[in-house]
């Protein structure tokens, strides 16, 4: 059994009410221990996964600064971390995978059968642990002293069950030191963000989804243009369900003293695909870059090299999110889209964004944007067709089965015909507009926080026009957050 919104928010402020009453040291423990209540809720068993993953890490980055095993105590904790994922995320995967290649050559082996629960929010933490052992190992991390503070910063509930993914350079030294006691402005943009993150999850993407759910389950039967609203509706739902929880966690961290790392930046303003996955899910994309592409040399060896390594981190980067071909092939389309552009794209130096304005906060994965602005009436095609061709992609990642995936896209290359349901373009039209006034509105102010510079009853009004719509919306059961599944 998961939190719902309403259990979230009763939780949330008993946490909140007595953390600002305890000093330091005790805030901590009261985090750890809110932390794992927050997770055990859903089934209690996989705290001892978390727990594993916290006290071998904490471990070997203890034992790693002088020793002359450093290597072999790493390796250790990435076969400990990557065996987690293996067993419980992909056993069953490689088991079909197998099988399925066996009854293809005309053999007819007897499957097994292994109920095998994916723990929530795995794929996040481990991710969070790997980083901050490998930081480690490369010498750009002191190894912390104190367990508590270690679990706190692997398990803090805001963000442990989708996310962000932090860096332990980012997020432990927040948990290390004392935190003060957030001013009216912080508060006020705390919950700001949770507002925002509820309106874009329950007012938007699952009002979307009820819709959208319906046409992915009878692709055969749906016409063109059924299809391409309803590609272009889980492309709003995704987004404002992933960035609402983003939002959350944010609004909900800020509120207890931290600052979690920025996760969306209004990708679908994106002129190319290589800038959307600059804004897309930030974390995930920063750490598959920074641990996983430049490890494999990067762009250093050539042309060629640098796009097998494209391509073999983007594929891992679809297989990350779920054990299943269609994510491995939406890996693989997003490789293809990125070698591309790196082919034609000029090169562009750091110093050169530096000097262009750009920002670089050392604490944070750096993060090259090459045009923050909003896109010129130009520039409008290029977005077009990165919206276009990441609704592409998500056609592979929204499918059922890869047979599926396919037989969507012949419906709308075909140009099948068919009647239009109205109720799917009376949820998808005003959920996609809503979703494009806020990036714009955020992209131009520069700030999440878009509405902090009206006046404070124009605020007031539209919190509660949100907080009113967020009510209304919620009737019904909500469906759970997409990345929980990852």
């Amino acid at each position: 059994m998961t939190f719902n919104s309403v259990t979230f928010i009763v939780f949330f402020a008993i946490v909140f009410v007595t953390y600002w009453r305890l000093p330091h040291k005790p805030q901590n423990i009261l985090l750890l221990v809110a932390s794992y209540v927050f997770y055990g809720w859903w089934d209690w068993r996989f705290l001892s996964l978390m727990l594993f993953s916290t006290v071998l890490d904490y471990s070997v980055a203890r034992a790693m600064p002088g020793s002359p095993n450093r290597k072999r105590l790493l390796w250790l904790s990435m076969a400990a971390n990557l065996g987690l994922l293996g067993v419980f995320k992909y056993c069953n995967f490689f088991i079909d995978s197998a099988y399925g290649l066996l009854e293809t050559i005309g053999l007819e082996p007897t499957r097994p059968t292994l109920e095998i629960l994916l723990p929530v929010g795995i794929s996040f933490y481990t991710f969070q642990t790997m980083s901050y052992v490998i930081d480690v190992y490369r010498g750009r991390l002191v190894p912390s002293r104190n367990l508590l503070d270690f679990a706190v910063f692997v398990s803090f509930f805001p963000q442990l069950v989708a996310g962000p993914i932090e860096r332990a350079t980012h997020l432990l030294p927040q948990v290390q030191t004392p935190r003060a006691r957030p001013d009216a402005a912080t508060m006020e943009s705390g919950l700001f963000l949770i507002v925002l993150g509820l309106f874009k999850k329950v007012v938007l993407a699952d009002t979307v989804a009820r819709a959208v759910d319906p046409v992915f389950n009878d692709t055969g039967g749906a016409s063109a243009l059924t299809l391409l609203i309803g590609i272009w509706g889980f492309a709003v739902q995704i987004y404002m369900d992933f960035s609402g929880y983003s939002d959350i966690a944010r609004g909900s961290a800020r509120l207890l003293g931290f600052d979690l790392m920025v996760n969306f930046r209004q990708p679908y303003l994106s002129r190319n695909i290589t800038e959307f996955w600059r804004l897309w899910h930030i974390s995930l994309s920063t750490w598959l870059r920074d641990y996983l592409y430049i490890p494999l040399g990067g762009n250093r060896r050539g042309r060629r090299r640098t796009q097998v390594n494209l391509m073999t981190t983007m594929l891992l980067g679809g297989l990350w999110h779920g054990a299943s071909w269609n994510f491995v092939a939406w890996g693989g389309l997003q490789g293809l889209f990125l070698a591309r552009e790196r082919e034609q794209r000029p090169k562009v130096r750091t110093h050169e964004l530096v000097a262009a304005g750009h920002r670089f906060d050392p604490g944070l994965p750096k993060v090259e944007v090459p045009d923050d602005r909003l896109p010129s009436l130009r520039q409008i095609p290029a977005v077009l067709l990165t919206f276009h061709l990441a609704c592409l992609s998500w056609i592979l990642f929204r499918s059922d089965t890869f047979g599926d995936a396919v037989d969507y896209m012949l419906g709308i290359v075909t140009l099948r015909g068919g009647s239009l349901d109205p109720n799917l373009w009376a949820a998808v039209l005003p959920a996609l507009v809503a979703m494009v006034v806020l990036d714009v509105a955020q992209r131009r102010v520069g700030d999440d926080a878009v509405f902090f510079p009206a006046r404070p009853l124009v605020r007031g009004l539209l919190y509660g026009l949100w907080l009113g719509a967020v009510i209304v919306f919620s009737g019904e059961t909500s469906p759970p957050f997409i990345y929980f599944q990852f």
